[in-house]
Order: C-alpha cells, then structure tokens, then sequence
C-alpha cells in the first residue's frame, strides 16, 4: 500500500488488466467516511474495493465518487460503486452528468474504439439514479468527508474534464489533465484520443490547475508528480512534438491508417530508446498512442477553415 499523500489523502493501484501503475484511483477520507476519485472501470471493483478494506473502510462509509471525467477508465465503475455504497452521491461536470445517468452514447462512442475488447477491458456499465448525481459547473466549492475541495473545469483532453484540489493538502487531482506518466517519472506524455481534443482549452486549463499553486499532482495515469510547473512544461513539450508529427503525417501520400501506424512506432521507438521496451509496452497500455494520432489529427483538420 503507497504512503498516504497527507492526512487523510491516498490512492491506490487498480492494477489494471493484473498490471501495476496504469490507472489510480484517489482516496478521501475523514471522520464522515471516504471519498473516491476516479473508481476506474468496473473490471477493477475487486481491487477497489480490497484497496477500501485495507485502509479500514467499507462500501457503507463511501459518502461521495468525484470523477474527474466520463471514460471508461475513470468512470466506468461509478454505477456498482453507487449500488453497493446507499449513502454516496456522484460529483460530475454538468456536460457529463446525463451519460453516467444513461451510458447508452457513451457506451456506443466506447464501442468504434474498443470493438471487441469493450467487456476485457471495462466490463459492465451501470447507470447512475439521477437522484443521486451532484452537477458540477465551472467552479464549485465542496466539502467532502471533512475536506475542503475545489473542483474547476479543465476542458482540453475531454469537454467535460474538472480537476479537484485540496488546498490544506495542496495535492490536485487532475485525471489526464497532467497527462500520463509513469511510476518512474522519466516520460511525460499526452493523452489526446477522439473526439473532444481541443489544445487552446487545455493550456488554459494547465494555467487553472498551476494557479492553485498545488505541490503535488495526483495523475490517473499514474500517481502523483511533484514539481507540477515541470511536470506540465515536460507535458507540453511532447504536446507540441506529437502535433509537428502529426501534421506533417497529413501532408503525406499515405492512408490514415499508414500515417497512424508510423506515428505509433516513431512514438514507441523514442519510449524503447529513452526507457526500455518493458516502459513502452506499459506506456502503451497507459495510453493508446493510435487513439492519440487520430485525436490530434481530427482537432489539426477541425482548425483549418475553408477559404470564403
């Protein structure tokens, strides 16, 4: 079990797919009961469930799920959790609320993805009672399980994306908004799957999250990163990298399966030669680097306007 961030504020490994250091899921708690950001998809319950038993807690004390945004891996768990846990409420973004209270569309975006892996890799996904969902706008301050917390909008990997900090602790938890990086902490790197990539809204949103000043940032993928400032400059470098490359792929006489195949191996060349291949593979299974050529690719044409 990883050493609590501060007084009443951890995390624990999902151990997503039986790998280590993919997805985590932040843990809450105070005299109230216990909080959980992000449970990830519901093939996890297990472990989130062992990871709550181990800290002394059961489902009866969750009072509150807070996700940072709706995909599957962050989300997908949310309507077991709320089954089996009567007192906890939902805290979601206004633009996410009615696809956890109906999953139908999400479930189906999900699916052009993931095809055939869908139930391997999230398993089930329950709807969540709309009596029970708690909507976030812009900026909101909450008081959860004894913890002051301000949750901000941070549209730029999805339109529906909120951070949360805690400002007695000074950690922020920020989904994918800080981008993936490894237990290692060696490789910074941008997660920008279809279809809400929008890079003007997410420097705007690192600005929102460096603003509270935090000291530390906890990242689903994976844990938390000291040094935010250099955490998020490290981010934006390989930001702006990936979308050089992607833009010169779209100039090529190349399908955009071809270009999305070169972007794959150019990107798990570099991860071999800077980390190991046992790195790239796990980066890899952090992030979908073909997901993240055709988000980028998709926000790079949605720019370009036709002349009038």
């Amino acid at each position: 079990m990883p050493s609590p961030l501060a007084a009443g504020v951890d995390f624990a490994d999902l151990n997503f797919v039986g790998q280590p250091g993919i997805i985590a899921t932040g843990l809450i708690h105070g005299a109230d009961g216990v909080a959980i950001i992000d449970p990830g998809p519901a093939t996890c319950l297990p472990t989130l469930e062992a990871a709550l038993t181990a800290r002394g807690f059961s489902w009866s004390d969750v009072r509150a799920v807070l996700l940072t945004h709706i995909h599957l891996d962050h989300a997908g768990a949310t309507g077991h959790v709320l089954r089996a846990a009567p007192s906890a409420r939902l805290y979601v973004h206004e633009r996410g609320a009615r696809h956890m209270i109906d999953p139908s569309k999400l479930l189906a975006s999900a699916a052009r993805l993931y095809q055939g892996d869908m139930d391997r890799l999230w398993g089930e996904m329950l709807p969540v009672p709309a009596d029970r969902v708690e909507v976030l706008g812009e900026r909101n301050s909450l008081s959860i399980v004894g913890h002051e917390v301000e949750s901000a909008w941070t549209p730029g990997h999805a339109w529906h994306h909120v951070s949360y900090f805690l400002s007695a602790s000074k950690v922020a938890f920020v989904g994918d908004t800080a981008g993936i990086c490894r237990p290692s902490g060696r490789v910074v790197l941008p997660p920008t799957p279809p279809p809400d990539i929008d890079l003007e809204a997410w420097r705007t949103s690192t600005e929102t999250i460096l603003a509270w000043n935090p000291e530390v940032l906890l990242l689903t993928h994976f844990g938390p990163q000291a040094s935010p400032r250099g955490h998020f400059q490290e981010l934006w470098r390989r930001m702006d990298a990936w979308c050089r490359r992607v833009q010169i792929s779209l100039t090529n006489d190349l399908s955009d399966a071809e270009r999305s195949d070169a972007f794959v191996k150019a990107v798990v060349d570099e991860l071999e030669r800077t980390t190991s291949r046992a790195e790239a593979e796990a980066y890899a299974r952090a992030g979908r680097f073909d997901f993240s050529w055709t988000g980028l690719a998709r926000y790079l044409r949605n720019r370009v306007r036709p002349s009038s």
